[in-house]
C-alpha cells in the first residue's frame, strides 16, 4: 500500500522536460550566486585565512632566521589569495549547494529513499572537515618537522641548506593534502551507500579487511610526505572508518531484513 502511495507521489511530481530544465537552471543559478558571494567574503578575509593555514609552518620555523614565506613572481601572492578564497567559498557554500541538489533530486525519490540519503548530506561535510583538520593539526606539523630536519648549517667549505618556502607551493601542498584527506574520510559514506544498493556487504567487507589494510597504507604512502608518522596518522583513522563502515553496512542489512522477515507467511 505504501509502495503504491509512493509511486503516486512520484507520478504527481513529474513534470515535462522543459520544466525540469528550467528548475535545474534556477538551482544552478542559486548555487553559482551563493558560491560567488562566499568567494567574495573569503577574499575579504584572505589574509586571515592565509595566517590560519600558515600556522604549522610558522611554528615549525619558530626561532629560525628563515621564518617567512617568499613570493618569486609579482602575481604569486594575489593568485594564492584567489585560490584560498575559491576553496573557502566552496566550503562555505557547500550547505546551499547540497540543498539545491537535494531539492532537485528529492521529488524523484521514494519516501524511504529520501530518508536514506538525507543523513549523508549532513555526514559528508562533517567527515570532510575532520579530514582537513587532521592535515592542519597533525599531518603538516609532523611532515614539516621531518622535512625541515634535512636543512644543513654552514660549515668550513660547505654551503648551508636552508628552506625558503614559496607562498604558492606551501599552500598548494596544504590544500591538496586537505582535499585528499577530506576525500579519504568519505569512506563510510561511499561504502554505506554501496551497501544500501547491494554492491557490497558487511561480510564481504570483513573478508576484504586484510586487502583494505594494505591498500590504505599504500594510499597513505602516496598522499603523505615520506615519513612513517604521517603515513600512520592517515592510515589509522581511515582503517577505523573502514571498521565503522562495516558496522554501518551490517546495521543497514538488518533493517532491510526486518520487513522481509515480517512479510514471510507463518507456518
Amino acid at each position: 500500500m505504501s509502495a503504491t502511495r509512493d509511486e503516486s507521489e512520484i507520478e504527481a511530481s513529474r513534470a515535462p522536460l522543459l520544466e525540469h530544465l528550467i528548475e535545474l537552471r534556477g538551482r544552478m543559478l542559486w548555487a553559482v550566486v551563493t558560491f560567488f558571494a562566499c568567494f567574495l567574503v573569503c577574499y575579504a578575509f584572505a589574509h586571515d585565512i592565509y595566517n590560519f593555514l600558515a600556522q604549522p609552518l610558522y611554528h615549525a620555523l619558530e626561532g629560525q632566521p628563515n621564518q617567512r614565506l617568499i613570493a618569486t613572481a609579482p602575481q604569486e601572492t594575489f593568485i594564492t589569495y584567489l585560490s584560498l578564497s575559491m576553496w573557502g567559498g566552496v566550503f562555505l557554500a557547500f550547505p546551499v549547494l547540497a540543498t539545491q541538489i537535494w531539492l532537485f533530486v528529492a521529488p524523484g525519490l521514494y519516501k524511504d529513499e529520501r530518508g536514506a540519503f538525507l543523513p549523508y548530506l549532513f555526514a559528508t561535510p562533517i567527515l570532510f572537515t575532520m579530514g582537513a583538520a587532521l592535515v592542519l593539526y597533525v599531518i603538516m606539523p609532523l611532515a614539516l618537522d621531518f622535512l625541515l630536519s634535512f636543512q644543513a648549517p654552514a660549515g668550513p667549505g660547505q654551503l648551508p641548506i636552508q628552506l625558503e618556502a614559496r607562498v604558492s607551493e606551501y599552500f598548494s601542498l596544504t590544500m591538496s593534502l586537505m582535499f585528499a584527506f577530506g576525500l579519504c574520510f568519505q569512506l563510510p559514506v561511499a561504502l554505506t551507500l554501496l551497501g544500501r544498493i547491494g554492491i557490497v556487504s558487511s561480510a564481504g567487507l570483513g573478508r576484504a579487511r586484510r586487502y583494505a589494510v594494505v591498500g590504505v597504507f599504500v594510499v597513505a604512502g602516496v598522499l603523505t610526505p615520506p615519513d612513517v608518522l604521517s603515513q600512520f596518522a592517515l592510515a589509522i583513522p581511515v582503517l577505523l572508518l573502514y571498521e565503522i563502515s562495516i558496522w554501518l553496512v551490517k546495521a543497514s542489512e538488518k533493517r532491510r531484513a526486518k520487513p522481509d522477515a515480517g512479510s514471510m507467511p507463518k507456518v
